[in-house]
């Protein structure tokens, strides 16, 4: 396997998170002394570090064909990892405690693709077994469909109880309006700028652009819109703007009204 160093070294330190990460001790591979390492495991590489701060590591082990077993050794809570092979390396390491060196054991023996692989094909196993058990589950059925079948008397039981959706709100002049509520159930509008006056009778809507003139003294109807000269947007702003400040001054009133 050609692994590339920076890309190693920049995985090993970079922001990703780390399935386990703590200080376990390394025998050496010439020398029998052990050394105290900062180990990572990302994935199925486990990094170690001089020192927890260090900013590359020492080395990398590849957890894939090995198996993580306890060992003998001098050392208390050794334990290995294997590689098959008769010229491959086994390294050697201890924790500190029989919790990190169990804890450590089960976290690198499920870091393999291998490890992965069969708890994925387990899981599927389980499920076609599940989709079996269940007569006409989802997945499970391989039935032809049949003809129509009527709805549970429990499902229209629960669609009776189910409240009924907010009717579509009508529209004035192209625009939704949003406070008109039938009946008595619906509140005085207070603020002047609805579509009734204070007595309660619908305002009329605000007049129309004049209409395309043609060139016979007559209005056409239909055909294609003309751009209105800048007088015609003159007398239509001042037109509204009148009826707003007309609107304003009412709702300021009746807002000064209401005020003890």
């Amino acid at each position: 396997m050609k692994l590339n160093e920076r890309s190693l070294a920049f995985y090993a330190t970079c922001d990703s998170p780390a399935d386990k990460s703590g200080f376990l001790y390394k025998r050496g591979e010439r020398h029998t002394a052990y050394h105290r390492r900062w180990f990572v495991l990302k994935g199925n590489m486990l990094f170690y570090f001089e020192e927890r701060d260090s900013r590359e590591p020492v080395g990398v082990i590849v957890l894939e064909g090995c198996n993580v077993e306890l060992c003998d050794s001098a050392e208390s809570f050794a334990f290995a990892i294997r590689f098959g092979g008769s010229k491959s390396r086994t390294y050697v390491l201890a924790a500190d405690s029989q919790a990190a060196m169990e804890s450590w054991v089960k976290s690198l023996s499920r870091a393999s693709f291998d490890y992965m692989r069969l708890v994925v094909r387990e899981l599927e196993k389980q499920l076609q077994e599940m989709s079996r058990g269940l007569p006409g589950g989802c997945g499970g059925s391989q039935d032809a469909p049949g003809p129509w079948k009527p709805m549970p008397p429990g499902l229209e039981q629960c669609r009776e109880r189910l409240p009924a959706l907010p009717a579509v709100p009508p529209k004035e002049n192209g625009c939704a309006v949003w406070n008109n509520v039938p009946g008595p159930e619906r509140p005085p509008d207070t603020s002047g700028c609805g579509g009734h006056d204070e007595e309660g009778a619908p305002r009329p809507p605000p007049p129309l652009p004049p209409r395309r003139r043609v060139s016979n003294g007559g209005t056409a109807s239909a055909g294609p819109a003309v751009a209105p000269s800048p007088s015609t947007f003159c007398r239509l702003h001042e037109q509204y703007s009148r009826e707003v400040a007309r609107l304003r001054q009412d709702w300021q009133q009746k807002r000064r009204g209401s005020q003890p």
